[in-house]
């Protein structure tokens, strides 16, 4: 084989994994609205996340959902996760 076509398809892959890997949790812009801080260190109350979570799309939502049962997914994310789980997400 050729060894730049092998190079190639290697390096297609690797890009291709790796956008499987960044999820809709490590999106700043879905994640913003849940903090009280640009740096988000510092998450909004329980009504004011409640507020923020019913404001955002039900694709999205399920999405969060979806990462937040993910073991993998959700462990830099925790607190976050917690309090998704605490809305319901886990079913």
């Amino acid at each position: 084989m050729n060894v730049k076509s092998i190079c190639l398809g290697a390096f297609a892959l690797s890009a291709l994994s790796g956008v499987t890997f960044a999820g809709v949790l490590d999106e700043p812009s879905n994640m913003q609205p849940f903090f009280t801080d640009a740096g988000m260190k510092t998450m909004k109350s329980d009504a004011d996340f409640k507020a923020a979570w019913g404001a955002m799309s039900k694709d999205k939502r399920d999405a969060m959902k979806k990462e937040c049962n993910d073991a993998a997914m959700s462990k830099p994310h925790a607190e976050f996760c917690v309090k998704v789980h605490q809305l319901g997400g886990n079913s």
